[in-house]
Parts: C-alpha cells; sequence; structure tokens
C-alpha cells in the first residue's frame, strides 16, 4: 500500500482509533469495580463522620477493608422513603452486600420536579438517623450528610463536601471543622418555612435552627442553605411523623 496515498492515512487513523478505544475500555473495565470501591468506602466516611462514629481524621487515614467494617458494625438499618413519608425500600447492611444511595444529582433531581424519589435514611446503633442533602454551589455540586438525634428534632452532627469551590472561601464546608461543628446542637424546623438557615449573622437573634454563612463564600452558603432546605422539606413527612 502506497503510505503516502489517502487511503492509507484513512486506514492508519482508523485502526488507531480502534486501539485506543479497546485499551481505554479494556482500563475502565479493569478500573471500574476498584473506582466504585472507593467511592462507596468515601460515602461511608462522610456519613460515619457526621454521625460522629470516629473522628473524621481518623475515618478518612482508615483503609476501606475497615471502613466496611466498621459501618457494618455500627449500623442498625437503612432503608428509603418515598414523598408520601412511608418506606419504600430496604438497603442492605450486611458487610458483604453493603448498599447505599450514593448517586444524589437524580434524587436531587426528582424532588425538585416533584417526581418518584427513593431518599435513604441510615440509622445507627447510636440512635442518630444520617441523610444526605446535594445542592448547586458556586462552581460546582455541593453536598453532604446530616446526623438527627433521636427523635430527628435536633442535629448531632454534619459533614459537608464540594467539587470545585475556592479555596479558603467556599471550600471551608469541608476544610474547616469549626464550621460543621456548628451545626451540632441545632434544630431542624419541620414545618417551617425556612426549616433551616444558613445566612450572615444568623444565629445572632438566637435562633436554633440556624448557623452563620461563611464570610466571603456569599454563593457557596446560598447554594448550601438551599441544599439543606429542599431536602429537610423532601424528608418532612418521614420525620415529623416520627417527632410527633
Amino acid at each position: 500500500m502506497n503510505t503516502n496515498s489517502n487511503s492509507y492515512t484513512v486506514v492508519y487513523t482508523t485502526l488507531i482509533v480502534v486501539v485506543v478505544a479497546a485499551l481505554l475500555a479494556f482500563v475502565a473495565m479493569k478500573l471500574g469495580p476498584a473506582q466504585e470501591a472507593n467511592a462507596k468506602a468515601e460515602t461511608l466516611r462522610q456519613m460515619m463522620a457526621a454521625a460522629g462514629i470516629k473522628p473524621a481524621d481518623a475515618l478518612f487515614s482508615t483503609s476501606n477493608a475497615d471502613i466496611l467494617s466498621l459501618y457494618a458494625d455500627n449500623i442498625a438499618e437503612a432503608y428509603t422513603v418515598g414523598r408520601d413519608g412511608r418506606r419504600n425500600g430496604e438497603l442492605s447492611v450486611l458487610r458483604e452486600k453493603i448498599e447505599l444511595v450514593d448517586r444524589l444529582k437524580p434524587q436531587y433531581k426528582a424532588i425538585k420536579s416533584g417526581g418518584e424519589v427513593t431518599l435513604p435514611v441510615y440509622v445507627f446503633k447510636s440512635g442518630v438517623a444520617v441523610i444526605p442533602v446535594y445542592g448547586a454551589g458556586l462552581w460546582g455540586p455541593v453536598w453532604g450528610y446530616i446526623a438527627l438525634q433521636e427523635g430527628r428534632g435536633s442535629i448531632a452532627g454534619a459533614y459537608f463536601d464540594h467539587e470545585s469551590e475556592t479555596p479558603g472561601l467556599g471550600a471551608k464546608i469541608k476544610d474547616e471543622p469549626a464550621f460543621r461543628e456548628k451545626f451540632a446542637g441545632k434544630t431542624v424546623g419541620w414545618g417551617e418555612e425556612p426549616a433551616f438557615r444558613l445566612e450572615k449573622n444568623a444565629e445572632a437573634g438566637g435562633a436554633t435552627n440556624a448557623v452563620d454563612a461563611i464570610t466571603g463564600a456569599t454563593m457557596t452558603s446560598r447554594g448550601l442553605d438551599e441544599a439543606l432546605n429542599v431536602w429537610f422539606k423532601a424528608y418532612e413527612r418521614h420525620f415529623k411523623t416520627e417527632e410527633d
């Protein structure tokens, strides 16, 4: 074949594309299970940090295998609820088959659009129940987990994360322990509008269902505030019934 011809160039380019695509598919297939395992362990770390199972630093230095065991040893039950507040599914808590609802964006869209939801509730042996929150920050999604005390009227702890918030500003929702520690002991105003407030000088008036926003991170704070209230509203029927 004439290596200077157009047909040779087309054939050569096609072969390269096919080989590269095959290699990428092979690598993705091999790495997929490991990536899923890492994502599951990361979610469990965040949930258990909110629940106070161990300090966050200790959890994030623990191996994936030990994280699975720690979760299995401390979880009592896990289930999902629908928009009506009733259970609509069970999640396995067995170490070998731990089930999570960790893709939160589809649930967030369903909540906002009035669609069907399967909202997870993780109840630990300590009595606290952990629920997720998810929303939009300044540059990308923000999310986290809120641990509710028995009775579900007050917060036991919280953990937050983000995709690309500004270091030193919006990123403080994850990087600054003092921020998430503010949530412990606060209340959730089930049935109120809003159920919780995250804004400048929110605590000045003595409100128990509020924390001060992060100075200089207005959009991140607004995004997290919206996320909290969207998800609290979604869980309201379930937890208000428990509280009553």
